[in-house]
């Protein structure tokens, strides 16, 4: 037998959840409920319908958005605004989708291919980040 791939850890954020402060995780989450703060992620978040979020800003691998967000997004590989979702902030990331009946209020900066990002970019702070998707 070869060996087994690690699975991914799901955490759950329930409907009457309500979370107010910085959180930071590894794999993945779910969204269900209130979430007032900052998001530092290294995993995959999805906000799911009914959610509200409410952030000073959300940095995860990908983020999938079906509830309401108040807040500026970063997701290295994509972010997906899902049919009926509403976002107030600006967007950075590598591919973007816009599903229709989206209400988004803010502005779009995609990652081009040819900029070269630290594969940890969670660590480092604004200026560095700026520095690193600078085009020459």
């Amino acid at each position: 037998m070869g060996r087994q791939k690690r699975e991914k850890n799901l955490t759950v954020l329930g409907k009457e959840s309500v979370f107010d402060g910085v959180l930071k995780f590894r794999d993945d989450l779910k969204i269900d409920g209130s979430f007032t703060g900052a998001i530092d992620a290294k995993g995959n978040l999805e906000i799911l319908k009914g959610a509200v979020c409410r952030v000073q800003y959300i940095k995860a691998a990908s983020i999938v958005v079906e509830g309401d967000v108040a807040g500026n997004m970063m997701a290295i590989e994509k972010i997906d605004l899902k049919n009926g979702s509403k976002l107030r902030g600006d967007i950075t990331t590598g591919k973007l989708r816009i599903d229709d009946d989206v209400e988004f209020e803010g502005r779009v900066k995609m990652i081009s291919d040819n900029v070269q990002v630290e594969k940890d970019i969670f660590s480092l702070n604004a200026e560095q980040l700026k520095e690193q998707m600078r085009i020459n």
